[in-house]
């Protein structure tokens, strides 16, 4: 249970870390109304939808992201991005294209970090 709590919590903060280099990249695309705590509740809330809702969509995608080869996959993450930024008020973006390119930035950074521990733990 420590464990499943552990990698919530780091996947919680990659994800947080990965907004905040997005919003850093993008500012003309991405508006946070407040400061660095409104990027980590955000970051909160997108680790949450990505535990109850991206199982769901790449189940009911997976004619989509083989016949794509798994490049419809940063679609998936561009519309988890995108539904954070409609749910929190402290998060605000311009267009889906943005969205896209966070959901690359938190997915690239997610595969370093688990490769990161996968390795630490061998």
């Amino acid at each position: 249970m420590l464990n499943k709590i552990a990698r919530f919590i780091l996947r919680w903060l990659i994800a947080s870390l990965g907004l905040l280099i997005t919003v850093r990249f993008l500012n003309q695309n991405f508006n946070v109304v407040s400061h660095l705590g409104e990027l980590i509740l955000a970051g909160f809330l997108l680790a949450i939808i990505n535990i109850v809702l991206k199982p769901i969509l790449i189940i009911l995608s997976l004619p989509a992201i083989m016949i794509s080869l798994g490049l419809f996959m940063i679609i998936i993450n561009g519309l988890l991005i995108y539904l954070v930024c409609r749910f929190f008020p402290g998060l605000e973006i311009k267009d889906f294209t943005s969205a896209i390119f966070a959901g690359m930035v938190i997915g690239l950074l997610n595969y370093l970090v688990s490769t990161f521990l996968d390795e630490r733990q061998k």
